[in-house]
């Protein structure tokens, strides 16, 4: 078992780690799938009117990025990471091999959704979803943005997620266009 230090992103974590790193690479990670199943109250939602953020369920895979972190940088990566993805406790830290574009397997930290949360929302129909979405705003910003983002971001790095393209399309045929 290596020594690095790696993190696994899937979401804005991909194009917007805030973090230092050493190296990025493509990646997939299986048995998870990238979903919406998870109710945010505080990045895109609140209380009163939940949103919905990426989780990673059971099933399937998931395309994303890894990231190897400098030995000397991994406190302050680990501590900003907790504080970003840890706000509510709605994941689960684990430690994942995942396959990198090049052929290497490296384990990962990776944030798993928690079935047992009461955050979690499961498997919501995509009109369900695109209702949520539709009308959430959190500290971070409107919901509707970060699925915007995030389907933006998987056509940059190549990936076609069409159950993320069909979100997108029902949500804005929810909400006028900007």
């Amino acid at each position: 078992m290596s020594d690095e230090l790696w993190v696994f992103g899937y979401g804005s974590l991909m194009w917007r780690p805030g973090f230092a790193f050493v190296e990025r690479a493509p990646a997939t990670l299986a048995g998870r799938r990238r979903a919406f199943c998870i109710y945010s109250v505080h990045h895109r939602g609140t209380y009163a009117r939940p949103g919905l953020v990426l989780g990673l369920a059971p099933g399937g895979s998931v395309r994303g990025a890894a990231y190897r972190i400098a030995p000397a940088d991994w406190a302050s990566v680990y501590a900003y990471l907790m504080e970003r993805e840890q706000p509510t406790e709605t994941y689960i830290e684990a430690r994942r091999f995942v396959r990198l574009a090049d052929g290497r397997r490296v384990e990962c930290l990776v944030f798993l959704s928690d079935a047992h949360h009461p955050q979690w929302a499961g498997a919501l129909s995509l009109k369900r979803q695109a209702q949520l979405i539709a009308g959430a705003t959190g500290l971070s910003g409107r919901n509707v943005d970060y699925l915007r983002d995030l389907v933006e971001h998987l056509g940059q790095e190549g990936i076609v997620d069409r159950s993320m393209q069909r979100l997108l399309g029902l949500v804005e045929g929810i909400i006028p266009p900007l």
